[in-house]
């Protein structure tokens, strides 16, 4: 009964013939499958069918136990560099006040420094939806205010009753502002 979850390996091997690999990684040529599995019991160790398509299979000697820790680390690392793009959103109204403006724009600028690139949304409510240039002039002044550290990535657009536009951060705009930042509060320290 051959296992889903990996490679078949000793008895559970269903060919008569293999090619055979050695511990060393060298070619021992062809075997009989029960051949194979001697001599990989001999060793101590086990018969892994690593090719199952080839013509024949292809069979390696090996500690199985140690080859499935392996494969897991290289999979697991592979998993840890990964990047996780995440989109956040942010929701604007037609008619928004200066004060609110600015306090949103400061969550924005935020989930930009963090790498996110975010989903601006404009809402539209009762008889706001006759005047859609408001919202678009919210966001072009958004757009413009962020032109430093974030690019538009997808352009104002209509969907029902609410306008979209995503923004991207453009790499390396934070660092620079950070060395800047950092700069400044040396010769500030100096002065004093």
């Amino acid at each position: 009964m051959a296992r889903n979850d990996g490679p078949r390996i000793n008895e559970e091997i269903t060919s008569r013939t293999c090619r055979l690999i050695g511990v060393d990684g060298s070619q021992m040529g062809l075997f009989g499958v029960r051949d194979a599995l001697r001599i990989a019991h001999d060793q101590g160790l086990d018969l892994v069918e690593i090719a199952p398509n080839a013509d024949p299979p292809v069979c390696k000697v090996l500690d199985y136990k140690k080859f499935k820790y392996e494969q897991d680390r290289k999979a697991k690392a592979a998993r840890k560099n990964q990047v996780k793009v995440e989109i956040k959103e942010m929701k604007f109204r037609p008619k928004i006040d200066v004060g609110d403006y600015e306090t949103k724009k400061g969550h924005v600028l935020r989930f930009l420094k963090k790498g996110a690139r975010v989903k601006i949304t404009i809402m539209f409510r009762g008889r706001e939806m006759a005047h859609p240039e408001q919202g678009r002039i919210v966001l072009d002044r958004l757009a413009e205010d962020l032109k430093d550290c974030a690019t538009v990535e997808q352009q104002p657009l209509m969907e029902g009753r609410n306008m979209h536009m995503l923004i991207v951060p453009i790499k390396g705009a934070f660092d620079e502002k950070a060395d800047a930042d950092a700069d400044e509060d040396l010769t500030m320290e100096k002065e004093n």
